[in-house]
């Protein structure tokens, strides 16, 4: 194959992922003239294969034109799970959100069961609102350490049965497209990175029932870059040992984990044990907004235990921003909480120009997340 044509290849490659979205973008990636870039682009543009629409933001001369591929007519299907629930939805392959459902599960059941349930609501979201489109790829964001990019689960403190259990090649034999797995509090960050480019180097945490981080740096060209560790499995600092934690027996089978005192699960036994009717998170939630004294005290120490145990990373990553996500950033006096310690425990220096925030993106980011790894993943060109 001649040179042009590996470019060719190589551009719609990188515009179909979304690492390039301008001439700007292939010149650098691709480490070419501009004028050999501007060659495949007029021809590729000729033929029909990709789009020039808009322009993008300047970064000091002229702004650039967008380049965008012509997309085949599908979907991708992505799917958070949860420890009680799931919520499933469609992306675009540009990586919109085409809809969203929620409804319960039972993690416990293990995968078969889960996945017998995810399909038929992948089912029931495309009959409703892609109806006749393809299927491209699929997504699932797990509550549990996932081997990347291999998919499979690792040693999950909360998810009987699914321990060593390969989700993609499952996903893969199912459906019969291209399939994905990831940690759920990565492919959320991603989505929160995404929501809000301008977050910079953001640390993410979901918490909810556990509580997962992930690092996520912007100063690619790509857009957000996971920092994932030697096997993918970065992360996990809900069973990080604090001090307060009265050694309360942790799911993992330690002893004074994170999650021990700060995740939802904790509160949520917690106040049931106080005699309060608390089940889960989303009980905890709402007794919150009843504004019950004793509960938000409970949540404020929670919110600075999640604080005191951030800090750390804040003061050795130096980031832009700390987003915190999940059920229980919906709680002003959880993220305030964090907040404090935050600017208690970390050097000042480090937090004048440190952003605290609650996710923006909401209970969507792991859906707008998978959407995007599935685009740098997932073949979307027009057959």
């Amino acid at each position: 194959m001649s040179e042009p044509a590996n470019l060719r290849e190589q551009a719609l490659n990188l515009l179909a992922s979304g690492k390039a979205t301008s001439r700007a973008d292939l010149v650098e990636t691709l480490q070419v003239a501009p004028s050999t870039v501007s060659s495949v682009v007029r021809r590729l543009l000729e033929e029909g294969e990709i789009l020039e629409e808009g322009v993008g933001a300047s970064t000091g001369g002229r702004r650039p034109r967008i380049l965008r591929l012509r997309e085949a007519g599908g979907v991708f299907a992505v799917a958070e799970l949860g420890g009680q629930h799931a919520r499933v939805g469609l992306c675009s392959p540009s990586g919109a959100l085409l809809a969203a459902q929620e409804f319960a599960v039972d993690i416990g059941a293990g995968p078969k069961a889960i996945f017998d349930q995810i399909t038929a609501a992948f089912t029931g979201v495309r009959t409703a609102h892609a109806p006749g489109r393809p299927l491209l790829a699929v997504g699932v964001a797990l509550p549990g350490p996932v081997e990347f990019p291999h998919g499979r689960v690792i040693g999950p403190a909360r998810m009987p049965g699914w321990s060593g259990y390969d989700v993609q090649s499952d996903l893969r034999d199912r459906f019969g497209v291209t399939a994905l797995a990831d940690n759920d509090a990565k492919a959320a960050a991603v989505g929160e990175h995404l929501t809000r480019p301008e977050a910079g180097d953001m640390i993410y945490v979901k918490a909810g029932t556990g509580i997962g981080g992930c690092l996520v740096t912007g100063a690619h060209i790509s857009g957000a870059q996971v920092y994932r560790g030697g096997r993918g499995l970065s992360g996990d600092v809900t069973h990080v040992r604090v001090a307060d934690s009265g050694e309360r027996e942790c799911s993992c089978g330690s002893r004074g984990c994170l999650e021990t005192v700060a995740s939802g699960a904790a509160l949520a036994r917690e106040l049931a044990g106080r005699g309060l009717p608390v089940t889960d998170t989303r009980d905890v939630v709402a007794a919150v907004i009843n504004a019950d004294p004793a509960v938000v005290t409970l949540v404020r120490q929670a919110g600075r235990q999640l604080g005191i145990a951030l800090s750390g990373l804040v003061n050795f990553l130096n980031p832009d921003s700390v987003i915190i996500g999940g059920a229980l950033s919906s709680l002003d006096v959880y993220v305030a909480a964090v907040k404090g310690m935050l600017y208690e425990r970390c050097l000042p220096p480090l937090t004048q120009s440190l952003s605290i925030e609650p996710s923006i993106a909401g209970p969507d980011a792991a859906l707008i997340g998978l959407g995007h790894l599935l685009r740098e993943t997932a073949d979307i060109r027009p057959s």
